[in-house]
């Protein structure tokens, strides 16, 4: 496979180990890849994707640094703070959709100084249209990183991730990920062909998009880039969207709180919550054996669970 550059940005390999409570509780072994400890500020799987896209922006010799998203994007969050960390100047261009007021990740980007702006649209064309005239005002040339860092480049972070799993020398016969913008799945689901072609990879759909199309072209792309000689899967999808898209779901509120009871560990309402609610759906159902070792892949975002009014939750 072709190798590309990265910055170092994260702590890795992340920690893998087994959650024996949880594995009692739903009759099937699982384990946990804490991607939430990755050691950029509270952590999550957009650290691996940034990795690869800011040393792409540092070697074309990019100041500025754009991303967008909704208002309590875990990705735009991180994507300041690594941008930060490499001397990088960052603007977040943000949708003005969800919760816009001072909490959750909004906090951490007030903590960081990072500028902050609202555009009130749902087309992210807008959302491109404003970054090009924020940069003019600016005199530079901006790298624009689209939402969830998803593209060919940054999911090789997740390529990553399955080697590092890979290595860990224990066979999975699930892997379990969030699935809101794609990239995350596509690596995943990659990285698992190469290097664990025996483990399914299921992919939990945070929102309704076709996710199927979004995926399989990211694959595609990341494919090329690594030059592997390897099919392109197809993606094992779990609808767990709920009422919508970082709105908390009866679900994923109610395995949020099993993993906090047994395990001690945060997920979020955005999407662990769901993924993980998508999982226990699945071990309910039977469809893991006693024997099974089903990894979950914790992607962090523990920020955003201090945005909602939970009192009207």
């Amino acid at each position: 496979m072709n190798t590309f550059e990265k910055i170092s940005l994260g702590l890795f390999p992340t920690p893998l180990y087994k959650l024996e409570n949880m594995s009692r509780e739903l009759g099937t072994n699982v384990w946990i890849k804490r991607d939430d400890m990755c050691g950029v500020m509270l952590g999550g799987n957009k650290v691996r994707k940034l990795e690869y896209l800011l040393m792409d922006a540092k070697k074309k010799g990019y100041e500025l640094v754009m991303t967008t998203g909704q208002a309590q994007s875990n990705h735009a969050m991180l994507t300041a703070a690594c941008a930060l960390k490499c001397g990088m100047e960052c603007v977040l261009v943000l949708k003005k959709r969800g919760i816009t007021e001072l909490k959750g990740n909004q906090i951490l980007n007030h903590l960081m100084g990072v500028e902050v702006e609202f555009v009130d649209s749902d087309s992210y064309d807008d959302v491109y249209k404003r970054m090009d005239e924020i940069a003019a005002q600016k005199g530079k040339e901006v790298y624009k990183i689209p939402c969830g860092g998803s593209t060919g480049l940054g999911s090789l972070g997740y390529i990553d991730c399955m080697k590092e799993i890979a290595q860990s020398g224990i066979e999975f016969s699930h892997i379990v990920v969030p699935c809101g913008s794609g990239g995350t799945s596509a690596g995943s689901t990659l990285g698992a062909r190469i290097f664990m072609p025996d483990t399914r990879v299921i992919s939990v759909a945070v929102d309704t998009d076709p996710f199927e199309k979004i995926v399989g072209g990211i694959m595609e792309e990341t494919g090329e880039l690594l030059g592997a000689d390897v099919d392109i899967p197809e993606i094992d999808l779990e609808l767990m969207a709920g009422p919508g898209y970082s709105i908390p779901s009866k679900e994923g509120i109610e395995a949020i709180s099993l993993m906090m009871r047994l395990e001690g560990i945060v997920l979020d309402t955005c999407y662990t919550g769901k993924a993980f609610a998508g999982l226990v759906k699945r071990a309910r159902k039977g469809c893991f054996g006693p024997d099974d070792n089903v990894l979950f892949v914790h992607t962090g975002g523990a920020a955003g669970l201090f945005a909602p009014d939970w009192e009207k939750i």
